[in-house]
């Protein structure tokens, strides 16, 4: 089963599949106590055209960057929208459905460098990350743009996976497995291919003689396997984040989009995630899917899988760090694109049976994304964006 982001969920039938949901799981739903979620509140800050994710930039700690899906980046300056897109290149960019837009990086030297790297799907259907640079705070620079990486995506629109994150100077990129239902190529679980996977890779090279540098480290490198590959089995891994950005040993939480049982949540540490294999095909959720009693015995399994009666596509979210939401403080959240209820769970390496609604609402939520301050935001496919705050 195909997920799909962008204007076909206005389809009615898909509407009407979210209202029943939404209908049989009021907020608040599976709580009977005092739950994590209260006292925070969610705070409208401005409305776009189809966003699917925001940032803030090291170095501008007034500005928010709000990805828009057809090709646009739109600031927020001391909360206020600024009328001219950051940047614009609409007319580079393949919009609809899942393809378009999808997610902004900035470097931790950024206010040095002014340079940043977009995710987004080209006209000929291929995944491209690009690099540009900045002119002044509130505008990128026109001819700046300079191709990092391009993953042919060949036959299928969907599964493009779409998130960008550094950690330190290396950028981590999200793959889909190449679309269609249940990976046919086996791109997933394939080392030859750059689909279904997690990247690693240096963005800037000195010395300008590359397009990008693979970091030694990399476990494919010197070894059987494209050396850019960090994870693989992954089937549409649609939004990732860090937890302990800062810690000596941080963990990737990825939210990846299931076939048409299971949607899942993996946890891991960044050492165990390197070389990891994280499932897909052989296994969705916790269930075998295509394994014929084979099943890869070294395959990482999530920490959290839902079935199809709270929702139909995960849209993974962020570790909290605003210390202001003490309710949430340290626990993962995350929403589902047809549930639309923001949940979370504390994050751990072991099988977590709950997620507890939040009792927050978002409507076709299409991602999270966190301020430098580390204040974090729900954006809603619909135009809304909201920061969680205090209440």
């Amino acid at each position: 089963m195909s997920r799909v982001l962008g204007p076909p969920m206005r389809y009615a039938a898909v509407l009407a599949a979210c209202l029943a949901l939404a209908i049989a799981l009021p907020a608040g739903a599976d709580s009977t106590r005092a739950r994590p979620g209260d006292g925070v509140g969610l705070k409208r800050i401005g409305s776009f055209d189809d966003p699917v994710y925001v940032a803030g930039a090291p170095g501008y700690p007034r500005l928010l960057f709000v990805v828009e899906q057809p090709g646009r980046i739109k600031v927020l300056r001391r909360g206020h929208k600024v009328r001219r897109s950051f940047l614009n290149i609409t007319g580079l960019v393949r919009y609809g459905g899942e393809q378009g837009l999808l997610s902004v990086a900035f470097p931790p030297d950024y206010k040095r460098s002014g340079r940043f790297y977009v995710y987004y799907v080209d006209n000929a259907g291929n995944l491209r990350i690009d690099e540009f640079r900045r002119r002044g705070a509130l505008r990128a620079a026109r001819g700046s743009r300079r191709t990092v990486l391009r993953i042919p995506h060949p036959v299928n629109s969907n599964h493009n996976g779409g998130q960008l994150q550094f950690l330190g100077k290396l950028l981590y990129i999200a793959t889909g497995d190449g679309g269609a239902g249940g990976d046919p190529p086996d791109n997933a679980k394939s080392k030859r291919t750059l689909l279904g996977k997690i990247l690693r890779i240096n963005p800037r090279n000195p010395r300008g003689r590359r397009d990008y540098i693979v970091p030694r480290s990399n476990p494919f490198v010197g070894r059987r396997g494209r050396n850019e590959i960090f994870s693989y089995g992954l089937r549409n891994p649609w939004r990732f984040s860090f937890d302990g950005i800062t810690a000596r040993r941080p963990r990737i939480v990825i939210g990846d989009v299931g076939q048409d049982r299971f949607e899942e949540v993996d946890y891991e540490p960044i050492g165990k995630a390197r070389g990891g294999f994280f499932g897909w095909d052989e296994f969705e959720g916790f269930a075998p899917f295509e394994c014929d009693g084979a099943c890869a015995r070294h395959s990482i399994k999530p920490v959290y899988a839902y079935g199809r009666s709270q929702g139909c596509t995960v849209i993974g979210g962020f570790v909290v760090r605003d210390r202001r939401l003490r309710s949430l403080y340290k626990r993962y959240v995350f929403a589902d694109l047809c549930e639309g209820l923001i949940r979370s769970f504390r994050p751990t390496l072991r099988r977590v049976r709950r997620a507890p609604s939040t009792g927050l609402r978002v409507p076709s939520p299409s991602g999270f994304g966190e301020d430098t301050r580390g204040r974090l935001y729900a954006v809603s496919l619909d135009g809304p964006v909201y920061r969680l705050v205090p209440r």
